[in-house]
């Protein structure tokens, strides 16, 4: 009975993990489910360990598909390497957290060395608004989220992505090796059984991102969608995302005591990436994401 759980267990990991695109939304699960995905390998061991103990080498076997799928989908993250060399622009953003006293000092660690730096859950007028204030000459801001910059900032609008409010903005960075596009935007929240409004933002920030035309496009934001979401589809392709071009390993930025998954993001085209990883963010329950790039 053992070994036929076992068996029937690896099937399942297997099957989940090559297969969650084709799984329905079972009414917003699914995409939760996917933003978990890479831990599903954590079972592996645990199919083993129950194959050794019902002595039975065909279940050991069978454990191997899901060790195949899991290095197949996500071995490339665990050894991938940043490529490095030089850049013409670093960025970072973070989720400072509404409730965080600690803001500014949280903005302050990861001003340091970056050109760019986009915050989401600002209060107006708050610590982290004011410490980015006296780091950053120029900014960009529309309620709760903004942009600061070592280079001047044009062409400034603001968008409704479809939460009833503006939490989008896009303005051009005139930096010293070109211009660059770059959109700020704080999308919905997912949560199990409520992923509608949050699938509405994304596909109003695909429909941004096609109308533009600029040749340099950055993204960047907490987008409350994981790396592995089927929603994430809808903005990569047409963009890229820095992490996993530049980065090494998973990037997962929340929650910021032990992340387990990676709603912030760094998504571009028109350039390339040359490192991405995560910062701390004090006071935060999101960590910061970073990348740096060539034109």
């Amino acid at each position: 009975m053992l070994k036929r759980a076992v068996i029937a267990g690896a099937i399942l990991i297997a099957t989940m993990l090559a297969g969650h695109r084709l799984i329905p939304a079972l009414g917003g699960f699914t995409p939760i489910l996917e933003s978990l995905l890479p831990w599903l390998g954590l079972a592996v061991p645990l199919l083993l360990l129950l194959a050794l103990l019902a002595r039975s080498g065909g279940a050991a076997i069978a454990v191997l598909l899901p060790a195949l799928v899991w290095a197949v989908m996500f071995g490339s993250d665990v050894l991938r390497s940043s490529p490095g060399g030089d850049s013409d622009l670093s960025v970072a953003t973070v989720n400072v957290g509404v409730r965080n006293n600690s803001s500014g000092t949280a903005v302050r660690g990861i001003a340091d060395g970056i050109d760019l730096v986009a915050a989401q859950e600002l209060t107006p007028g708050g610590p982290a608004a004011k410490a980015l204030n006296k780091i950053f000459r120029y900014h960009r801001n529309v309620s709760t989220i903004g942009l600061w910059s070592r280079f001047p900032l044009s062409q400034p609008d603001f968008f409704d992505v479809g939460l009833g409010w503006e939490r989008a903005l896009r303005t051009v960075a005139k930096t010293p090796s070109g211009d660059v596009t770059v959109y700020v935007m704080h999308l919905a929240s997912a949560r199990p059984g409520h992923t509608a409004t949050r699938d509405r933002t994304l596909a109003e920030a695909r429909k941004l991102i096609e109308d533009d035309r600029s040749e340099r496009i950055l993204l960047l934001g907490d987008l409350n969608t994981a790396t592995d979401d089927r929603g994430l589809g809808n903005l990569v392709p047409p963009l890229l995302n820095a992490q996993e071009e530049a980065g090494e390993g998973f990037g997962f930025t929340w929650p910021s005591s032990f992340p387990i998954t990676r709603p912030d993001h760094i998504l571009y085209k028109g350039m390339t990436a040359t490192r991405a990883g995560v910062a701390p963010a004090t006071g935060s329950d999101h960590r910061a994401a970073t990348a740096s790039f060539r034109f």
